[in-house]
């Protein structure tokens, strides 16, 4: 039995997040029904859940499969049967443990924001079009109080998926800007529902004076959503990286 790590793409505006819905397309759906062409009934561990509208640059799935097809040669078989929004990037044998999540040590989101009066037609689904002023200075103030262990209960959406320990551990949190384009970049060992999202719409917030870089601190310790800023919109958001 090999077990197989596979390394992919994908433009989130096609589909309703990662995994599968009863009622719409998802990119688990899709991916699996070219993965049954070539290896068969498979049963496929995902790194991440990410939301509709969510793009990845990097995701990775892992699965057992009998199939001596060459390692090298799986990337092209799949992308033959994928449509043109995902794409296969690499495969590689892992040892028998590995599991595409819980062997995961962390992961970097980007968020990017088309920071300009006029849009930009050919970002419309691949970045938040914010027109007004932004602060760079005191949002990057603002997120240095995010880096540490803390518990995220006051920036993530509350639902049956978030259970038990709240506490995660970011480890850098930057606002850049680059003409019109503002990226934030953020990595952590791990992720709660929405939190990134809500990490942006907040450091919107300081940017427009609604919050004060010191309050992020309290906010944290308050353990309450309803300090915090609102979810950014999801287009904006990418799975950039995964650690193992």
């Amino acid at each position: 039995m090999r077990n197989i790590l596979i390394t992919m793409m994908y433009d989130g505006s096609y589909f309703h997040g990662w995994q599968i819905q009863k009622n719409a397309v998802s990119v688990q759906e899709v991916f699996q029904d070219a993965l049954f062409r070539v290896f068969g009934a498979t049963d496929i561990k995902g790194c991440s859940r990410t939301d509709s509208g969510v793009h990845a640059n990097m995701y990775c799935v892992s699965f057992l499969t009998e199939h001596k097809i060459p390692v090298q040669r799986i990337p092209a078989a799949l992308n033959n049967y994928l449509p043109a929004s995902i794409a296969v990037i690499s495969a590689q044998e892992m040892p028998a443990d590995f599991h595409a999540r819980y062997s995961c040590i962390g992961k970097e989101y980007i968020y990017k924001i088309w920071n300009n009066e006029i849009r930009n037609p050919f970002l419309d689904k691949y970045a938040f079009h914010y027109w007004y002023d932004l602060d760079l200075e005191l949002m990057n103030r603002a997120a240095q109080y995010f880096i540490g262990k803390h518990d995220f209960t006051s920036f993530c959406t509350l639902d049956n998926r978030e259970k038990g320990d709240f506490h995660r551990t970011v480890r850098n949190l930057t606002v850049k800007k680059e003409n019109d384009l503002v990226i934030i970049r953020i990595e952590a060992d791990g992720f709660l529902y929405n939190m990134v999202r809500i990490i942006v719409g907040t450091l919107l917030y300081v940017s427009q004076g609604k919050i004060r870089p010191e309050d992020i601190p309290g906010i944290i310790a308050a353990e309450n959503r309803k300090l915090s800023g609102p979810t950014a919109p999801p287009h904006g958001l990418y799975l950039n990286k995964v650690f193992y």
